[in-house]
């Protein structure tokens, strides 16, 4: 090895380059996993929503492209009609999804999300109570004007210090008492947007609002055990049903499966991690086999020195040892090399992309945090001493076969 620095360098190479796209890919794939599971962080993984979309089929006398809208009824039907369903909760937002309102507070205002709820709602999208409590049965039965806020909505038209419980705001005219403020478990633009919303029980919603009996759309959640796909077709065959909407018309009703999404998402990743690990480990093998051809050509240049060692009394064991240890050395010293810069540069993207991602005045993004398993670099480990025997067993038996005699004669 220090007589031919070149060529070892040089051979060295394909099992550090195989090494580091190993883990980068992995890691990448990993920053992709991260970005993907953020969409889903802070929402239950039994949980669908259901909206109403446009017809596109004819159906007893109404013409196709009709719009509708969701009723009080269609609640009572759900919770009557599909058992499999934990929590039906009906829900409205003020100027339509996606819309804020200007809200008020003395001299300070601004734009934020109006949603009116039922108490399940916090069981769906998981937030977590700072202070105060949440929307319960007794504020839909009585329609009382109170509402929970987020904690992003405090900071913006609270001072510091200043008591938020018991307060009033204003929207669209009709103030709302506080008696509850929330966060919750995720980053992001996802974040920003769930924190600038106000919760109000959603009769008080209805009846404020003008919305009469209209519902905007609805957030569900399945019980344990029960398939989240077939819950959801049974869910929308009773709503077509309910508003004279063909069977058939499987596009008037628009639905988001937490549960199916996240499995589509695992499925892929899964396929994903099995591509990477092949093409990784096929790069990995193919330096493998130039270690191998580099340490047969050494053997045959070394054929007299290995005769005289045989000679002076060298079993077949000292020889396979020389052998495969060198190229253990080259296979692993290179291999380390390329694992380390690859976990080095995977902290480097971490730092550079995932850190502004994660921020509080980031934006969403699809991939977030790259990181490579610890398993993961043990296996690596493992793996180069296992291609650093492989390499140099074939070359050792050969120089074990050597004969003494005609090696001391060779020139």
């Amino acid at each position: 090895m220090a007589r031919n620095p070149l060529r070892t360098f040089l051979t060295s190479m394909g099992v550090f380059w195989g090494i580091l796209m190993l883990v980068l890919l992995l890691g990448a794939g990993n920053g992709l996993q991260n970005g993907i599971r953020a969409m889903f962080e802070g929402l239950d993984m039994n949980s669908m929503f259901v909206w109403g979309q446009k017809t596109t089929m004819p159906y007893k006398g109404f013409k196709p492209g009709r719009t509708y809208d969701f009723k009080n009824g269609d609640v009572t039907a759900l919770k009557e009609q599909v058992p499999e369903l934990k929590y039906v909760c009906p829900r409205g937002q003020l100027g339509g999804y996606g819309n804020d309102n200007n809200v008020g507070r003395n001299t300070k205002t601004g734009n934020y999300t109006v949603c009116g709820d039922y108490p399940e709602i916090i069981h769906i999208q998981q937030m977590k109570m700072t202070s105060g409590r949440f929307l319960n049965y007794n504020d839909i039965n009585d329609k009382r004007k109170i509402c929970v806020i987020g904690q992003k909505i405090v900071d913006e038209l609270y001072d510091p210090g200043e008591e938020v419980l018991g307060s009033y705001i204003k929207i669209q005219g009709v103030f709302f008492q506080v008696v509850g403020v929330f966060t919750i478990n995720k980053s992001g633009q996802e974040a920003i947007r769930d924190l600038n919303t106000i919760y109000v029980p959603f009769s008080t919603f209805q009846r404020v609002f003008n919305w009469g009996e209209t519902v905007g759309w609805f957030a569900l959640s399945v019980k344990p055990g029960i398939d989240p796909y077939e819950a959801e077709q049974k869910v929308k065959k009773i709503l077509l049903s309910r508003h004279h909407i063909s069977p058939e018309d499987t596009r008037a009703v628009g639905s988001f499966n937490a549960a199916t999404e996240s499995a589509k998402f695992n499925t892929l990743f899964a396929g994903l991690n099995l591509i990477i690990l092949i093409v990784g480990m096929g790069t990995l093998f193919s330096g493998g086999i130039g270690v191998m051809n580099i340490m047969l050509i050494s053997v045959a240049e070394r054929t007299k020195e290995i005769g005289i060692r045989k000679a002076m009394g060298a079993t077949p064991g000292n020889i396979l040892v020389m052998i495969i240890s060198e190229a253990i050395i080259v296979t692993f010293l290179s291999g380390f090399i390329g694992l380390a810069l690859g976990i080095g540069i995977i902290d480097l993207l971490d730092y550079v992309i995932g850190v502004p991602v994660q921020s509080a005045e980031g934006e969403g993004s699809m991939f977030r945090r790259p990181e490579i398993d610890a398993w993961v670099a043990i296996m690596s480990v493992v793996v180069l001493i296992v291609i650093g025997v492989f390499a140099g067993w074939y070359p050792a038996s050969r120089a074990v076969k050597i004969d003494p005699i005609k090696a001391l004669r060779t020139e």
